[in-house]
């Protein structure tokens, strides 16, 4: 009943600024302000725990290896034809390896079809893609609109590094709002209390790409947390189609 509650209060969709709670300015307020002032925060920390019973965990599992398996059948002839395209319109490797953090924030190498010239792409990833991005490729434009550039990552999943839905994967220093996430909200580091996903809460609801407005940076780690509370298969399978429908097919990304 509550995650119906909550989903319906969300409806996967804009309705996000009732989302957390009062309103978004007011949390704004809360977890911001005195972190910025340097001040000791005059509320604890919101504790956000996921699910611990063993059946969801089997059953979770067995879901991701699912999608993931029957994903490298089917994408297979895909993927080569995508290996073809970026080598042979630019030099470099096919592949495109980084750190993130995983979960309870172990870091671990991320896979994605390389999208950048190879000589300008940010190691590190601290310098966020923004729209009509110089250091894009061609071939990397689309894959990238179409988020095929992420499909590597069911590799990711198979190794049992990242599920297939959670809180996409931040790298070590990631921005938000131009300061360091665990600085802007005290609560960043809750959302690595799961595994990082293909997709997510958030980018299903609109909130993808660049973290530069505090508008933005804050709604992101809004969803993530609200999907840790309300973890089950079917909000996974819920994700999992509208992602493929926003965002595979209806192309999204830049």
């Amino acid at each position: 009943m509550k995650l119906s509650n909550d989903l319906q209060s969300l409806s996967l969709h804009q309705n996000v600024y009732e989302t957390a709670g009062t309103s978004y300015q007011n949390s704004v307020l809360l977890n911001n302000a005195a972190v910025r002032k340097r001040l000791p925060l005059k509320e604890p920390a919101e504790v956000v725990l996921p699910r611990r019973d063993t059946m969801y965990r089997i059953v979770n599992r067995a879901y991701d290896i699912f999608v993931a398996g029957v994903a490298t059948v089917l994408l297979a002839p895909l993927f080569f034809l995508i290996a073809i395209a970026i080598k042979t319109t630019s030099s470099g490797p096919v592949m495109f390896r980084q750190e993130r953090y995983g979960l309870n924030g172990k870091l671990f190498r991320i896979y994605k079809f390389r999208t950048m010239a190879d000589d300008k792409g940010d190691a590190t990833g601290i310098a966020q893609t923004v729209e009509n991005d110089p250091r894009v490729t061609a071939i990397g434009r689309f894959l990238r609109k179409t988020s095929f550039d992420e499909l590597p990552q069911i590799f990711n999943i198979l190794k049992g590094e990242m599920s297939v839905v959670g809180p996409r994967p931040h790298v070590p220093g990631m921005l938000a709002n131009g300061m360091d996430y665990e600085d802007f909200d005290h609560r960043y580091m809750m959302r690595h209390a799961v595994r990082p996903g293909l997709t997510g809460m958030a980018q299903v609801n609109g909130y993808r790409g660049e973290t530069t407005t505090e508008e933005s940076a804050h709604m992101r780690l809004e969803y993530d947390l609200m999907y840790i509370r309300n973890q089950s298969l079917m909000l996974d399978i819920q994700i999992t189609a509208t992602t493929v429908r926003k965002e595979f097919l209806g192309g999204t990304g830049y």
